[in-house]
């Protein structure tokens, strides 16, 4: 029987080019990128052009693009490192009731850590409003983190206007574009994010 395979949203399976371009540093080019001999070396080099690729895809510098195993730790590493390295200026994190597990279970582990979590609900399309997100800003929030396309309804955010109200007061914005890379058009200069999570897995990685 044929299948049909219908939850790309949740995983795809990796396109055969990026196999094929992968198979090397399986089977040949398997060193330590930090080893100072031949393997290492090729290593690093590869290493060092998918950051370049990877940059180039969203618009970013090389120094900005940071590996982790994936999404969920993506999310976690820039939400929970943004937080503790502003704590001298304040504890209070806003989110939204929608957010990816992800986010929302680091948002928990916050809360039990003494951070303040507000949640901001959204409207029947799925879209906060920008008004209740200037309402919760207090003088100590540190960040803002709200996420680019919704996994479960697909509600689009407005990033950029998100943006702008956190670099006014002076806070952090990351955004999880996990779900929004590939589908819509990201140039983080533009769009004026402090941080952005992505996943390849999404998109035939």
């Amino acid at each position: 029987m044929r299948e049909v395979y219908l939850d790309y949203s949740a995983t795809t399976p990796v396109k055969k080019e990026v196999l094929e371009e992968m198979l090397p540093y399986f089977t040949e080019k398997y060193g330590n990128p930090s080893s100072l001999y031949a393997k290492g070396f090729e290593a690093k080099e590869g290493l060092m052009l998918a950051r370049t690729r990877v940059a180039e895809l969203i618009g970013a510098q090389d120094r900005e693009i940071y590996f982790t195993s994936g999404g969920t730790e993506a999310d976690n590493w820039a939400v929970v490192g943004a937080v503790k390295s502003r704590k001298a200026k304040g504890n209070h994190i806003i989110t939204t009731k929608i957010e990816h597990h992800a986010l929302l279970h680091t948002c928990e582990y916050l809360e039990k850590e003494g951070y303040d979590v507000t949640y901001l609900d959204v409207d029947k399309y799925g879209i906060i409003s920008l008004e209740q997100l200037k309402e919760a800003i207090t003088d100590k929030t540190v960040l803002i983190s709200i996420m680019f396309a919704n996994n479960e309804v697909g509600s689009i955010q407005p990033v950029k206007e998100i943006a702008a109200i956190a670099k006014e007061k002076g806070i952090l914005f990351h955004t999880d574009a996990v779900q929004a890379l590939g589908n819509v058009p990201i140039d983080v200069k533009d769009l004026g994010v402090d941080m952005m999570s992505i996943s390849s897995h999404k998109i035939y990685g």
